[in-house]
């Protein structure tokens, strides 16, 4: 290991203490049904969940299963720990590669992570086009989604490279998201995806 590779592991190792003692806390607390609880940069973010943004996870998850089938390693709001500086993070849809196992503290690895979908919500969008898109690049996600029902589009970003994507598409939705050229292999039909 070189230095710059322990100090790496050194601070992604108090990062992790610091997201599990946090997440504890978190789990104490009386959190609202339906909401989401993550941690972006170190600041704790709650979002409640509409209909409009469980419609379109639901969407995104069936589209996942068909091409996969119903065993696929599919998560959807589940805590994975993505490099950038405490960043806890809960993915509205994230697919985990075939084969991939938890770490020590049971936890899925950002590594084994092949896709992130995010339905925008008004109040977190800016985590969605910002910290989380930078933390999912650095982590090398080959293919990130952002669902906007506000804009009515799709947003794909592929191939990460040193922390942001190289290439970004704009979907209105109604369009198919061509994704047959990425590791997912499949097309994305938005024309039932709720707008708000």
């Amino acid at each position: 290991m070189t230095v710059l590779e322990d100090r790496i592991a050194m601070a992604e190792s108090d990062d992790t203490s610091w997201l599990d003692d946090m997440f504890e806390r978190l789990e104490k607390l009386p959190v609202p049904e339906g909401y989401k609880v993550e941690i972006v940069g170190g600041t704790i973010y709650m979002a409640p969940q509409r209909d409009i943004h469980w419609e379109t996870i639901r969407a995104i998850i069936w589209a996942l299963e068909d091409r996969f089938g119903r065993r696929v390693k599919v998560l959807s709001d589940v805590r994975i720990d993505f490099p950038g500086g405490k960043n806890g993070l809960c993915p509205d849809v994230a697919k985990i590669r075939d084969g991939a196992d938890k770490d020590a503290e049971g936890h899925w690895r950002h590594e084994d992570v092949e896709f992130v979908a995010e339905v925008i919500s008004k109040d977190t969008a800016r985590n969605d086009y910002g910290p989380k898109k930078a933390a999912y690049a650095l982590a090398e996600v080959p293919v990130y989604l952002v669902a906007d029902p506000y804009q009515g589009k799709c947003h794909l970003y592929t191939q990460p490279k040193n922390g942001d994507y190289v290439n970004d598409f704009s979907i209105t939705y109604g369009g198919d998201v061509d994704m047959t050229a990425t590791p997912l292999g499949l097309t994305l039909k938005t024309d039932e995806f709720p707008r708000d």
